[in-house]
């Protein structure tokens, strides 16, 4: 018996649910098929939107010779007997029509790989048409990409599959859902129309019951079924978004973000790591307990694990929101390395060498080093500690007027004060 997904697979545009922007009356797809001329492309989006079915369509209304690839479960020869297939077709049975090769999932293939497809797609052998859950710019070779159209799908919203479900009730006419049930399976689905079939199907096939509630779903049903690609663009757009939260000062964002990846499976370590890393970027020096609350937030995890230890973390999470801001710090760094790679080597003063053996001190190692501690204010006015072959000591570190830092500002204003006052005498 097919699977209901399969039962339930549109077979035209106008059967599509959700990606107007592409079926609807002026969609791209719908233009493109009234232009009677097909196109190497790729569909990339979040899995279960309709890449495949989209794919199948086309070459359905194109009246095209289909040679199929999974790039999870190809390899080298398999590409090689797809082409040759297509090397064939344009002489034999289907020398009418065009070939579209499909694959599936093609990020997966390599550099050398996708490079295999160049000669065939520019002689015009086949037509080649790609789906992913990656970003093409990332994943796919800039040669093969410049030659293919990408067409963008987006998840399903909730009234998409509120309708997709109302299709495959009325197909199995039993069981029915309540409202609460519904909303609970829809949510669960985020976004994701396969799954959304799969799991009611899963439903159907778990109970004799006629009528479902939301309490019978959270049963049957796996708890934690949110999308979350532990290596995908997914994983990173969620990190990018917790990360741009804290840094915009927005606590109730930052939560949320951060709750979205704790319920999609993300690693809490691995999260305290990034907020640590946050603690020094985009905080830095304007609040030097924020590196403290991360670390203490990490530690108490360790100690509690979750679901306790998450409080802690969602602890550090806001804190990090609300206090202060600067990345004088993270500038001062990147500006540190340019300027090593860019100006070479340089000697260490004599007077800042130490003298642990009797010939350096009698090559005046220390000699005329002025020890800070001997000096009010615990500072030697205008005492130079970069090497004597640069002209001008560089400055690195600006702090901003943000929290600790603006005592930063005084504290450094203050000793350039001694250091004028002692020039002047």
């Amino acid at each position: 018996m097919q699977p209901l997904t399969e039962i339930l697979r549109p077979q035209q545009l106008s059967e599509v649910v959700g990606q107007g922007h592409l079926v609807g009356e002026n969609g791209l797809l719908t233009r493109l098929l009234n232009s009677k001329r097909i196109t190497s492309m790729i569909f990339w989006g979040p899995p279960g939107v309709g890449k495949t079915t989209l794919a199948n369509i086309l070459i359905k209304e194109f009246d095209c010779h289909a040679i199929y690839l999974s790039a999870v479960f190809s390899g080298v020869k398999e590409i090689k007997e797809a082409l040759e297939a297509a090397e064939k077709n344009q002489g034999g049975l289907f020398n009418d029509k065009p070939t579209v090769l499909f694959v599936d999932e093609i990020h997966r293939f390599n550099k050398a790989q996708q490079d295999a497809f160049l000669h065939h797609l520019e002689e015009g052998k086949i037509i080649l048409i790609g789906a992913t859950t990656e970003n093409p710019s990332f994943e796919i070779n800039n040669a093969l990409l410049s030659r293919m159209q990408v067409y963008v799908l987006e998840s399903l919203t909730y009234d998409d599959l509120s309708n997709l479900l109302a299709r495959a009730i009325k197909y199995k006419i039993k069981p029915k859902l309540d409202d609460d049930a519904k909303k609970l399976l829809i949510d669960i689905c985020d976004g994701d129309a396969r799954r959304l079939v799969n799991l009611y199907e899963l439903l159907a096939n778990s109970t004799d019951e006629a009528n479902i509630d939301a309490t019978l779903v959270k049963s049957v049903l796996p708890k934690n079924m949110q999308r979350f690609d532990k290596g995908g663009e997914e994983f990173y757009n969620q990190i990018s978004a917790l990360h741009k939260s804290v840094r915009g000062s927005n606590p109730d964002a930052a939560l949320y973000w951060f709750g979205r990846m704790l319920a999609g499976g993300a690693d809490p370590l691995y999260l305290g790591r990034r907020l640590l890393r946050m603690a020094w970027e985009d905080i830095g020096l304007a609040d030097i307990n924020a590196a403290t609350v991360v670390n203490n937030a990490l530690q108490t995890y360790e100690r509690l694990g979750s679901p306790e230890g998450e409080l802690a973390l969602a602890g550090a999470v806001t804190y990090l929101a609300v206090t202060n801001k600067s990345n004088s710090l993270e500038l001062a760094y990147n500006q540190l390395k340019e300027y090593i790679r860019s100006s070479g080597s340089t000697s260490v003063p004599v007077h800042l060498r130490n003298a642990p053996t009797k010939l350096m001190a009698e090559l005046g190692y220390g000699k005329e080093y002025r020890y800070a501690h001997d000096y009010p204010s615990h500072y030697v006015p205008n005492e130079s500690y970069f090497p004597d072959e640069l002209e001008i000591s560089p400055t690195f570190y600006r702090p901003t007027n943000q929290g600790f830092e603006q005592r930063i500002i005084e504290r450094l204003q203050f000793l350039r004060e001694l250091d004028e006052q002692a020039r002047e005498h």
